[in-house]
């Protein structure tokens, strides 16, 4: 049975890398889990029980991407890039770290594939306005690569991976926030620094920002534009209030992607338009994934990883938060941060892990499958789409140069976060344990 789970697994990875032009990633993960359940590895109870922990997640992500849509054609995205480099001056640091700073708020409010397939074509569509040097251009797509995955760990919302690790483990939506605002400022930060040391000699001193659109010539309709900026206010404070509430977050999400589609009179921002653009083989791929996981679960190959786990807690939460980011961060650059993920937090519950210990653990695989992805182009499928895209547009990135980029950034970027949110939970410490934080699944 061991052998049979670890097969279909690898066998469906493989598709969903290596395909997902052709099959498709949702395809794949379903026949994935078709597989599983034919072969016994998974039962149907099981995949009801995937169903029951994955809608809320993958709804949550879709909805969250049709308003990036909406907001994209109205010219939302378009006008914030505008604005952020002309509040630069033409100086070309600035404008490099006012480029990061967008992309990580793009990415915390509304999603990390938003952020990474939006802002990188703004910029790339300012570019020769900005006469900049082709040399120039790599450490500006770069930046806007890596902010999106990295400054995803703030809201539930900002990322597929922590909208399933808060249902998961019954972690309602201002308390995920208020232990991973911090570490993700030290994330910001880290990136910063690493990407400015990194690219800084191929920046130019100076901008030429007399050929550069105003803001307000990108805005296509200010009516929406108007109401988009309530629509945010009211969907944040929705957000938070959901906890209370016991609202899905994925409810309040499709309310506000509907409202925005049903209030727009812009002709390519009708709710049929929208709906046919949204991801839904995410639906599928995310259920399908989760399926073929608790395969390996089920035939106990997450036995080794808990056990692992537990002597990684054994030694204190600090060392329980450092050791599970890097196994995290590791296993998601090799295998993809969705499945990585998922067996990392089943290997979790089984490990008994209790209270603060948990606690970190949890938080530290998100930003582990958050920011590990990004060493390898497999790490996630944001960045095989990204550089797809980027290929398309006449700019190559080897694997080999992808690679050693995303290594240099991505591991001073990691040991940054991970000690922001060590230092964090500490801080927070002793406290009665929140509701939920008893590794059982919901």
């Amino acid at each position: 049975m061991a052998v049979i789970a670890a097969l279909i697994f690898f066998l469906t990875l493989i598709l969903v890398i290596w395909r997902p032009g052709k099959l498709g990633i949702g395809w794949s993960a379903s026949l994935g889990a078709l597989l599983a359940l034919l072969t016994g590895v998974v039962t149907l109870a099981n995949v009801a029980e995937v169903t029951g922990i994955v809608w809320n997640a993958t709804l949550a992500f879709i909805a969250m991407v049709l308003v990036s849509l909406a907001l994209e054609e109205i010219g939302f995205f378009d006008w914030a890039s505008l604005h952020v480099i002309r509040m630069a001056r033409g100086n070309g640091t600035l404008t490099f770290i006012s480029v990061i700073l967008l992309g990580a708020a793009v990415s915390a409010i509304f999603n990390n594939d938003g952020a990474i397939l939006i802002i990188t074509p703004i910029v790339l569509a300012m570019a020769p306005a900005l006469n900049l040097p082709q040399s120039a251009v790599i450490p500006f797509v770069m930046a806007c690569g890596f902010i999106a995955d990295a400054a995803s760990l703030p809201l539930a919302i900002s990322n597929l991976t922590n909208i399933m690790t808060a249902d998961m483990f019954g972690i309602g939506f201002a308390e995920y926030a208020s232990r991973m605002v911090v570490p993700n400022l030290f994330s910001i930060a880290a990136s910063i620094a690493v990407l400015y040391l990194l690219y800084h000699k191929k920046i130019p001193h100076r901008l030429d920002l007399s050929q550069l659109r105003k803001p307000g010539e990108a805005i296509r309709d200010r009516r929406l534009f108007r109401l988009s900026w309530a629509l945010l206010i009211v969907l944040m404070a929705a957000y938070f209030a959901s906890e209370w509430l016991a609202v899905p977050v994925s409810l309040v999400a499709m309310a506000a992607a509907t409202l925005l589609a049903g209030v727009s009179r812009h002709p390519e921002i009708r709710a049929g338009r929208l709906i046919r653009s949204a991801p839904w083989a995410v639906l599928f791929f995310s259920t399908g994934m989760y399926v073929v996981v608790y395969g390996l679960r089920n035939a106990g190959l997450t036995d080794a990883l808990a056990g692992v786990i537990r002597s990684l807690a054994d030694q204190g939460q600090a060392v329980a938060a450092a050791g599970m980011g890097l196994m995290a961060a590791f296993l998601s650059a090799v295998m993809n941060n969705l499945p990585a993920m998922m067996v990392d937090a089943l290997a979790i519950r089984e490990s008994g892990a209790q209270g603060g210990i948990l606690e970190a653990l949890v938080y530290a695989n998100v930003i582990g499958t958050n920011l590990g992805p990004k060493m390898t182009p497999i790490g996630s499928l944001a960045t095989l789409l990204w550089l797809h895209m980027l290929s398309r547009r006449g700019i190559g990135i080897s694997w080999g140069n992808y690679c050693k980029a995303g290594v240099m950034l991505t591991i001073p970027t990691l040991a940054a976060t991970l000690a922001g949110l060590i230092l964090w939970l500490w801080r927070s410490a002793p406290r009665k344990p929140a509701p939920g934080w008893h590794g059982s699944p919901l």
